[in-house]
């Protein structure tokens, strides 16, 4: 996993629009980053959450969406899902593609959903999951670690360093070319 402290990775990536997003040009807050895909049975049972930490932080946090998964193993997570997913929850986030999976290497990456928290001087605070729920396990998808971290953030305090690591699907890397912490 990415360190804590490790300064946002640079990027400059193509958004569902056709436009370039640099992490240069972000604005001077905090930046949430997160790795999701169309497909992922834990993406799809989180959407809802994400979508209220949008309407809940999207005017104080940076949110950026990053597609890394390989479209030569999985067309599913291609840019028309990626925009319907986008439409049908309501994202106001933009969603950048990855297409030779630099960024996600970048990032250390290693699952979808993979969430990742930069404070406004562009250091990581927090890499974890979104909270305990899982598909099937009943507990309340509440976005508790993601919102704690984020509070605590905003409120000029640290995040608690005691995280736990996000659990999905493993990113879907080229074949052949898996990082070694696949």
């Amino acid at each position: 996993m990415l360190p804590l402290a490790h300064p946002l990775p640079s990027f400059t990536l193509r958004n569902l629009d056709g436009d370039m997003v640099s992490s240069s040009g972000l604005p001077p807050r905090p930046v949430l980053v997160l790795f999701l895909c169309a497909h992922c049975p834990f993406v799809k049972h989180i959407e809802a959450e994400l979508s209220r930490i949008d309407r809940d932080y999207g005017e104080r946090v940076t949110i950026l969406a990053i597609a890394s998964n390989s479209l030569i193993t999985h067309p599913q997570d291609g840019a028309e899902q990626l925009a319907e997913q986008r439409r049908r929850c309501g994202w106001g986030f933009p969603y950048l593609l990855d297409p030779d999976q630099s960024v996600a290497r970048a990032f250390r990456a290693a699952c979808t959903p993979d969430l990742f928290l930069f404070d406004a001087e562009r250091r990581l605070v927090y890499r974890g999951q979104l909270d305990a729920s899982r598909p099937g396990n009943d507990l309340p998808l509440d976005g508790a670690d993601l919102r704690e971290a984020l509070e605590a953030l905003l409120a000029g305090r640290p995040p608690n360093t005691d995280q736990k690591p996000a659990i999905g699907c493993n990113i879907k890397w080229h074949p052949g070319l898996e990082p070694a912490w696949a």
